[in-house]
């Protein structure tokens, strides 16, 4: 299970307003929680006019240190632009994963905001009733079905999105030839003699390329 979350908050400095969260289990959708918090700070004009949040609807709710217990207890947290979410929320103990971060591996020269990559991709979700852009479930959904056609397109499972997550450098798809674009991981699945070609006829390519390809295909560096 991976469970997505999103915060909005008072401004980039913190002050969480609402929290949400959905789970992901065998590429389904699942488990929706989301609460209004009564944040430590006034909210600034300038997130209201974003999530559209007032003090008003905030007013007698719980604290985020009441509230966070149930969101508690998974291996892993997802969320787009995790490092902000990550620091809001010091009390998810399990590893993290940023879409933002993966998508930017995978689909190199996108624009890269949630709402975008919907477009860009074509992500089929349904979202809430009566929520929008900015509210922290409804982009809760958003960023659950970009991790499923992530994790889809790629082939990669939590460990390795993890893992994907802390090897900086490396190459991800395919810069040229007929898979252009392509996961190299998904490639070494469904054409492993492309990659086995690859490597041994073409001896300039790039070391980066290079280590990706072999760890797809399962060859030590």
């Amino acid at each position: 299970m991976l469970r997505v979350i999103d915060t909005e908050t008072c401004g980039l400095q913190g002050g969480i307003v609402e929290v949400a969260s959905v789970d992901v289990v065998d590429g389904q959708i699942i488990n929706p929680m989301s609460d209004l918090i009564s944040p430590d700070r006034p909210i600034s004009r300038q997130a209201m006019a974003i999530h559209r949040i007032t003090e008003e609807m905030v007013l007698g709710k719980p604290t985020i240190e009441q509230a966070v217990g149930r969101y508690q207890g998974s291996a892993y947290y997802v969320a787009h632009n995790a490092s902000f979410d990550r620091r809001m929320l010091p009390e998810m103990h399990g590893e993290w994963i940023c879409t933002m971060t993966l998508a930017r591996r995978l689909w190199p020269g996108l624009k890269y905001g949630n709402q975008a990559l919907r477009d860009a991709l074509n992500l089929e979700v349904i979202t809430p009733p009566g929520l929008h852009a900015h509210r922290a479930l409804y982009d809760c959904y958003i960023t659950a079905a970009l991790l499923v056609h992530i994790m889809d397109a790629s082939g990669w499972d939590a460990a390795e999105m993890v893992r994907r997550m802390q090897t900086k450098g490396l190459e991800s798809t395919f810069p040229f030839g007929k898979y252009r674009g392509q996961a190299i991981d998904s490639v070494a699945k469904k054409d492993p003699g492309y990659l086995h070609w690859m490597l041994k006829n073409i001896p300039d390519l790039k070391p980066n390329l290079r280590i990706t390809m072999q760890r797809a295909l399962g060859i030590d560096d």
